[in-house]
């Protein structure tokens, strides 16, 4: 009986040493699988940037124009940002084409320039009156500054801005306006509060209400300049919708929507900035985006043989120079 006994104890001890090592095996088993979900999660999340990255660059090439040889460089040595982080201007052409069926040349309807400086972490955003009478470089007349486009293109308009305001213009980007609509609509719409409240292509807005905008309801918010402040009403409302567009863009939730986003730009835009100066904006120079101020040069309306022109204020003008070339850290 003893025997019995001792043998009973025999097995129920080796019975207890044995379900340890059963439950240890659980563990490892169960933490196995834990490991490879995070390494398929990992794979997935790293496979998935690549695309995005791949089809960014993609697109960009699309995108991508030589500058014109005709365009004059006025720095000693082209900037190089991806080497150093350096303040740069960017000049933004809205070209009145690819809207209503117009399939000419165009003109430049909307003149921007836009100075990033990484070190200020500031952006400024210079309207230019589309009517602004001033010499066109290198067409041997005065005109209204957006005829410049017409006349020369892209390298026209910016040997034209350069000398109006004594700056560089280091990458310039060209939108036409269904473009504009389209990526408006790409970054999921923007909401912005009307300057004024006024009506246009059957759109209500109503002055300091918080308005969320599809493409064509920003497009017609942006066109009105005959009973909201004329066009320097309108050069406000279109940095309103730049800023809004800027903002829009850099949300992470719009990642989703990347493949909107590549596609409103193809046919649309146009931009001598590479994809590796992308990349280095996006990184180094994010910060500079999320303070934006806003510059007007101004002048006063006056008809010349039956033309209407913009004659711009000296003193505002070279005020709006001096800080320009602040921005750039560029000595007087």
């Amino acid at each position: 009986m003893s025997n019995v006994n001792e043998n009973m104890r025999t097995r129920s001890s080796r019975n207890r040493r044995r379900k340890p090592k059963r439950r240890h095996k659980r563990r490892i088993g169960c933490f196995g699988v834990i490991v490879i979900i995070l390494l398929i999660a990992i794979a997935v999340a790293g496979f998935y940037a690549f695309s995005i990255y791949r089809n960014v660059e993609e697109t960009t090439e699309v995108l991508y124009t030589e500058r014109p040889a005709e365009q004059v460089a006025v720095r000693e040595e082209v900037i190089d940002i991806k080497n150093e982080a350096q303040p740069f201007s960017v000049l933004l052409l809205g070209i009145d084409t690819g809207d209503m069926g117009r399939v000419d040349a165009g003109r430049s309807d909307v003149m921007m320039v836009a100075t990033v400086n990484p070190t200020t972490n500031r952006t400024t955003i210079t309207s230019i009156p589309r009517d602004s009478l001033t010499n066109i470089a290198g067409y041997g007349t005065e005109d209204k500054i957006n005829h410049a486009y017409a006349f020369g293109g892209v390298a026209m308009s910016v040997n034209t801005v350069q000398e109006l305001l004594g700056i560089p213009i280091d990458f310039t980007v060209s939108v036409n306006m269904q473009g504009f609509a389209d990526i408006v609509d790409s970054v999921g719409g923007i909401t912005i509060a009307p300057t004024d409240t006024f009506s246009q292509d059957s759109y209500q807005f109503y002055e300091g209400q918080a308005t969320y905008m599809d493409g064509k309801m920003a497009l017609a918010y942006s066109r009105n300049r005959y009973d909201t402040g004329g066009d320097y009403g309108r050069q406000a409302r279109q940095r309103q919708l730049i800023d809004g567009i800027l903002h829009a863009a850099l949300n992470i939730s719009t990642l989703w929507n990347y493949n909107d986003i590549l596609a409103s730009l193809q046919g649309n835009v146009q931009t001598d900035v590479t994809f590796e100066d992308m990349i280095t904006i996006f990184n180094g120079y994010r910060g500079a985006i999320n303070t934006i101020e806003n510059f007007q040069l101004s002048g006063s309306g006056s008809m010349i043989n039956g033309v209407y022109y913009e004659i711009l204020d000296p003193s505002s003008l070279q005020n709006i120079s001096a800080q320009l070339k602040n921005e750039l850290e560029i000595n007087h």
